[in-house]
């Protein structure tokens, strides 16, 4: 089914120049991945014993590490040679592929249970999200004291709050809330989504400087992430491996005190900064994403028991996609504020607004490193609680 999504998206995709219907393509295609994602993680969890996941996770890790590397480079020496068209084909032909693949090899690993899908509960969980994402993802173009944009964060959070007490009252919820109940589940939660706004938000910033003050091209932009995404991928199953000995408390600290002290390299920036001293720190800002995403998330979702494991990844991934959305436009939003007049101050008042931006991002990941100093995970990566 996910599979099937993303190539009718991916077919929508490539089958007109309308934006409107673009969109909604890659909203198909969405859909496809948001069910994957989850999925996969499910999947490992159930197959693999406890003290084996972090080294299952890590390989997992390793896919998804390499994949955001080639992405950007590859697509931007794709749009500078050809059409924009030729991505969607490319991701057409590997979706079927796979979906080839798939149909020959890949079997059913769990029980099969035929749940009855309670149609509310998808209305309210879709909406809401849809709502909310979309307020904090507009915020960074329009300002978050726009009426449409508190207007939709607003309407969101009611949704959900409809969604999540529909929940707790149904004997067999759509999603089972209650995972948060867990405090190691919610404190690692946390964790995960403070790095993913501070990796997001300073992915978005970083490419406005690149591309915007220094001119730089979609795939020399896209060269200056590669290098960090590499190193994700190399590092995710030795940390994976490290995560099944010690347990991930320690993997924690030291992945956010790299993401506090990459930003605060960041802060630095001028209108002078070297291609070379960006894409260093950012590739070793990025190292942190393989010590604290894949760990803590393994921590997580360990604590959970099996028939909680399921809602356990899809609140985890959606924590995911509403940090990403959140962090760009508070970031985006605080960079545009903090931009000094160009005309009076040149390309040093548009650095400024950058630099102003990674010193919230700093101050996230200060917050960030207190949280995991105090996080309650025990030396083999079971919460206490």
């Amino acid at each position: 089914a996910a599979l099937t999504f993303f190539i009718v998206g991916s077919l929508i995709c490539v089958a007109t120049d309308q934006f409107g219907v673009i969109l909604a393509g890659r909203a198909v295609q969405a859909m496809g991945a948001g069910i994957m994602m989850p999925l996969m993680q499910t999947v490992l969890f159930l197959v693999y014993p406890s003290d084996k996941r972090g080294q299952a996770m890590g390989m997992f890790g390793l896919v998804v590490g390499f994949a955001p590397a080639i992405g950007p480079t590859l697509s931007g020496w794709v749009v500078s040679q050809y059409s924009w068209k030729v991505i969607f084909y490319i991701l057409l032909i590997v979706a079927i592929v796979d979906l080839l693949f798939a149909i020959k090899f890949v079997k059913n690993v769990t029980d099969v249970t035929k749940p009855k899908l309670d149609k509310m509960s998808v209305t309210l969980s879709t909406l809401g999200f849809a709502v909310l994402l979309f307020g904090f993802s507009e915020a960074g173009n329009l300002g978050w004291t726009h009426p449409l944009i508190y207007s939709m964060i607003i309407v969101g959070i009611l949704i959900l709050t409809l969604f999540v007490l529909k929940q707790l009252r149904m004997e067999k919820p759509f999603l089972n809330v209650r995972v948060f109940t867990y405090k190691s589940f919610t404190m690692n939660m946390i964790l995960v989504c403070i790095v993913f706004i501070s990796f997001i938000g300073s992915q978005t910033v970083l490419s406005f400087y690149l591309q915007d003050l220094h001119g730089y091209s979609p795939l020399k932009s896209g060269l200056a992430l590669m290098p960090g995404g590499i190193i994700t991928g190399i590092l995710s199953p030795v940390t994976g491996r490290i995560f099944d000995k010690y347990g991930g408390k320690l993997l924690s600290i030291v992945g956010v005190s790299i993401v506090v002290i990459t930003s605060f390299a960041f802060t630095q920036l001028n209108a002078h900064t070297s291609f070379a001293y960006v894409t260093t720190f950012f590739a070793i800002s990025l190292a942190a994403n393989a010590m604290v995403f894949n760990p803590l998330t393994t921590a997580a979702l360990n604590n959970l028991s099996r028939d909680l494991v399921p809602h356990g990844t899809s609140m985890n991934n959606t924590m995911r996609q509403v940090g990403a959305a959140m962090g760009s436009a508070m970031l985006v939003t605080v960079m545009n504020t903090a931009i000094l007049n160009p005309h009076k101050y040149g390309i040093d008042g548009l650095v400024h607004g950058v630099r102003v931006a990674y010193i919230v991002i700093c101050v996230i990941a200060v917050i960030g490193l207190i949280l995991a100093i105090f996080n309650p995970t025990s030396k083999k990566g079971y919460s206490e609680s």
